[in-house]
């Protein structure tokens, strides 16, 4: 990808941004939600009681956000890690005489017998390295377009939950996924290898920068939109509804960690559901044979054409195993550390 490619993508990105931006009038922004435009962390009614969706609160509550968020993604990763490296593996397994793995429990054997148990770990640095900005940016581009476009009561309406989940999940694509998901890739595609390259975190991106620019840790930009664009709209709409169906009329009922982590694990389920085949291409577009493909619907079509529809569901179990607990825990992790914070950090 050149570097002028790289800039017409993120052109591209921005303009995505300005359109969601525009379509914030079609949802009643009142005179209080235009005052938000200049500082959006005003007063903020809906978040008398903390949620995992309300990130960012004025002054002290954006800096606790933060820290929860980069807390709650390093113990997430941690725990969820193995399933995400297993679900790598098996998309970049390509049929043929080429073909590695004989599913999920084959890849882990495998795995554990060449580089021991801490191999399914390949690659941890670089998502614990972006696990900060990344949550930070999601939640805090959440609660930034909530605080536009929410009613007199904080409540968001079907299509605002869609559209503030859509915008968190291009922000942190453009920010912090693209980089952190493409080296990533590169690790543990590089770890199929005969000769491994990388030698560690900073040497491998060394290397990457060396052999292909800058340009080379922002592949993939146009799916990894697509693909967080359509998971964080799924999640959100999908948790903050399940929450308000359960507050009823009361929308200060407070909501227990345990419900909130069974609604994370249904909108993580009805994310991969959703959008596993741009996982799929996204994946084979960061990988280190992403120059076979000349764009991503090329992609797309030479995976249809060479190994089938079902090709786009690669992945799929360890994927939705990985995605229900990674969610199911951030919401949970999340609601947990700003409860705690709001008790031993006064604003």
């Amino acid at each position: 990808m050149r570097r002028s490619d790289v800039t017409e993508q993120l052109h591209s990105s921005v303009l995505i941004l300005h359109l969601i931006k525009r379509n914030c009038n079609y949802f009643e922004m009142d005179r209080q939600n235009l005052a938000t435009l200049i500082s959006p962390y005003r007063s903020r009614p809906w978040m008398i009681n903390s949620g995992a969706a309300a990130a960012g609160g004025g002054g002290s509550k954006g800096l606790k956000g933060i820290i929860a968020g980069g807390i709650t993604g390093g113990i997430e990763i941690c725990i969820t890690y193995p399933t995400e490296y297993v679900k790598t593996q098996l998309q970049l397994d390509e049929k043929g005489v080429n073909k590695k793995y004989n599913g999920i429990a084959d890849c882990v054997k495998k795995t554990v017998a060449t580089n021991g148990f801490f191999g399914l770990y390949r690659g941890l640095s670089v998502l614990l390295y972006g696990s900060i900005p990344k949550s930070a940016t999601r939640f805090g581009a959440f609660e930034f377009m909530r605080s536009h476009i929410s009613d007199s009561n904080g409540q968001l309406s079907a299509g605002g939950k869609l559209l503030c989940g859509l915008g968190a999940g291009v922000c942190e694509a453009i920010l912090a996924v693209t980089p952190m998901e493409t080296i990533k890739v590169k690790f543990i595609n590089d770890q199929r290898s005969a000769n491994p390259k990388f030698k560690g975190f900073a040497h491998g991106v060394g290397q990457i920068v060396k052999a292909e620019g800058i340009s080379g840790v922002y592949k993939g930009l146009t799916p990894t939109i697509l693909k967080q664009g359509s998971n964080q709209a799924i999640r959100f709409f999908v948790v903050e509804s399940l929450k308000d169906m359960y507050k009823g009329d009361d929308i200060n009922k407070p909501v227990p960690k345990l419900m909130v982590g069974v609604f994370g694990a249904i909108a993580g389920a009805a994310s991969v559901f959703g959008n596993t085949p741009l996982d799929v291409v996204k994946t084979r577009m960061q990988g280190l044979d992403a120059a076979k493909y000349k764009n991503t619907a090329d992609c797309a079509v030479q995976i249809l054409k060479n190994e089938g529809f079902a090709a786009f569901y690669k992945g799929t179990v360890p994927r939705l195993g990985r995605v229900c607990l990674d969610v199911a825990i951030t919401f949970m992790i999340y609601d947990s550390f700003m409860d705690l914070f709001n008790k031993v950090w006064k604003d």
